[in-house]
């Protein structure tokens, strides 16, 4: 290892850290593995990546950055029947997205079956390996109980010569799927489940989505992942706590192959309040369709956030500052909203946009006067410029924002009240116009010409500042609002009884023109409103997230 590579290491030391970072650290500092970090991102290509997938990318993709390094991306394809081409290229979309690369080390568990048949030759030849005959039921049965230590199969003690023979005709296709597997002989008495007797391969016949028929015996995960590992020479394996219990067993398999051995290192998982990582009830969304498909905004997927409007930005941040632990967690998903905000900030341009209209008449605006007010695209961002909004004397302006008989403390329009239109000029409320309901469906105001801009020069203030859009150029579109999937405490199977039927609502809303031909993705901050994103769907627009609702405190109030 150069002495420039021991400098970086210590001088990284001095930079907040993590018990993997650290160790990765020391073993630079050490020469171990001449120095070198090489991680990898090994996904199961049987399904889209979801946002707990993402601490695992960062995590894997940042320390190669952080320290010269370099990261894989490889998929563990061992299991077709689950398997998909659509699944591997959303990987690769996600990865990409997130801002990661792996220049020309794109690899598959399946490029390596060759070479991982071989080596299940060389442990059958060595004595650790043997072919057994029973079913998946009956070793279950023979594996025993944490009290209890497993039975040796009856098929154990076979001969190396029979063991070979039958192993090749497992491969040649001889025997129906299920009937035979190859185990590792290691020892039916630990007390880890994971070393007793595990099965290397099974019997599949289901064409691989890259080898199509070629095999019908594949690894298991356990042997594959750890030889593929060593075939690439990663230094740092890193894994979440569930294979914590399966590192025995990764270390048996490249100590007794004599190969290079990775060192595995596991941290605890991202979990997050009120959302479901698990990919089968991900998948069983999708396919019962209480979804639109994987990237439907409501989804804990990489797509379905991105779908929705989150930035790869906010998301590596959040990843950077929940930290790195051995114990397992639930992190607030508000935490993840809050790195959100700060970003789509800095970057989101302000439209107005009314997702409950209310018409305002304004009787003393001239009736064919069309105004254009300078409006601010984002005042985080100097270099974003400005736009005009065209004024004129028919409005909208959200329901909400008028009150007929207002309570204390609300500022906002009402009979006799003055408020600010942004951009455009102070408006007092004169009357209203009301449905034979009795509800109001009509404001009518009168303005205040010398106020254009929204200031008064005599310098009087007003408490309140309202958003509105121009009732003969706004826009129609639809507005997607979101919350979760499933009803709070019912994270369960029965899909039916958990989902919530209120995880989607959607809105016919008015929005400034100056959001026409927006581009899928465009992130939007809808003044007083919300952050939101241009749909793939034209006209419509996914809610990302809520602004901090400075009138909470006030509508609990008059409320209660």
């Amino acid at each position: 290892m150069s002495s420039e590579s021991v400098s970086n290491a210590e001088n990284e030391s001095a930079r907040p850290s993590h018990f993997i970072r650290d160790i990765v650290i020391q073993d630079i500092q050490n020469g171990k593995n001449g120095g070198r970090v090489h991680t990898r991102f090994p996904p199961e290509p049987n399904g889209y990546l979801h946002i707990g997938h993402a601490k695992s990318i960062c995590l894997n993709f940042g320390l190669a950055q952080e320290f010269g390094g370099k990261c894989n991306l490889r998929f563990d394809d061992t299991n077709p029947s689950k398997e998909e081409t659509e699944y591997v290229d959303s990987i690769i979309e996600d990865v990409r997205w997130l801002g990661f690369d792996w220049d020309d080390r794109m690899f598959y568990a399946s490029d390596y079956f060759d070479q991982l048949y071989a080596w299940a030759i060389q442990l059958i030849k060595a004595g650790k390996a043997y072919v057994c005959d029973l079913n998946a039921e009956q070793v279950r049965e023979y594996r025993g109980t944490p009290q209890e230590p497993g039975k040796e199969s009856p098929y154990r003690n076979r001969s190396v010569e029979e063991n070979l023979d039958l192993f090749e005709r497992m491969r040649a296709g001889e025997f129906p799927d299920g009937s035979r597997t190859l185990r590792t002989k290691i020892d039916m008495a630990s007390p880890n489940f994971n070393m007793r007797d595990p099965v290397m391969y099974r019997i599949l016949r289901a064409e691989h989505h890259r080898t199509g028929n070629k095999w019908c015996v594949y690894p298991m995960y356990d042997y594959a992942h750890g030889e593929s590992d060593s075939i690439e020479g990663i230094t740092h394996s890193i894994c979440t706590l569930e294979f914590e219990d399966h590192r025995p067993l990764y270390d048996w398999y490249v100590e007794n192959l004599g190969i290079h051995a990775p060192q595995q290192i596991e941290f605890d998982r991202l979990n997050l309040t009120n959302t479901v990582l698990s990919k089968r009830k991900l998948l069983a969304l999708v396919r019962e369709k209480y979804v639109s498909g994987w990237d439907d905004p409501r989804m804990p997927t990489i797509c379905g956030f991105r779908r929705r409007g989150y930035t790869p930005e906010a998301i590596r941040t959040f990843c950077a500052n929940i930290g790195v632990s051995k114990t397992n967690g639930l992190i607030e998903f508000g935490l993840l909203e809050h790195y959100l905000r700060e970003d789509l900030n800095k970057r989101a341009l302000r439209v107005m946009a009314v997702l409950d209209p209310l018409k305002v008449v304004i009787d003393n605006y001239p009736d064919d006067l069309v105004e254009h007010m300078d409006a601010v695209n984002n005042p985080e961002d100097e270099t974003a410029g400005s736009r005009t909004v065209p004024f004129s004397k028919v409005l909208y302006i959200e329901k909400d924002d008028f009150r007929e008989d207002p309570p204390k403390q609300y500022f906002r329009l009402s009979p006799g009240r003055e408020v600010r239109l942004r951009y455009g000029y102070l408006v007092t409320c004169t009357g209203v116009v009301k449905n034979d309901a009795g509800e109001v469906v009509e404001v009518h105001c009168t303005y205040d010409p010398a106020t254009r801009g929204g200031n008064a020069p005599d310098g009087r203030k007003v408490k309140s500042t309202m958003h509105w859009v121009s009732a003969a150029h706004a826009l129609d579109c639809e507005v997607r609002l979101y919350d979760t999937l499933f009803l709070e405490g019912k994270d369960t199977d029965d899909l039916a009884s958990a989902f919530n039927p209120n995880s989607l609502q959607k809105k016919a809303a008015k929005i400034e023109p100056s959001v026409k031909g927006a581009a899928p993705l465009t992130k939007y901050q809808f003044e007083r409103v919300g952050y939101f994103c241009a749909d793939k769907e034209p006209g419509v627009f996914n809610r990302t997230v809520a602004l901090r609702d400075t009138w909470a405190k006030v509508e609990k109030k008059t409320t209660s």
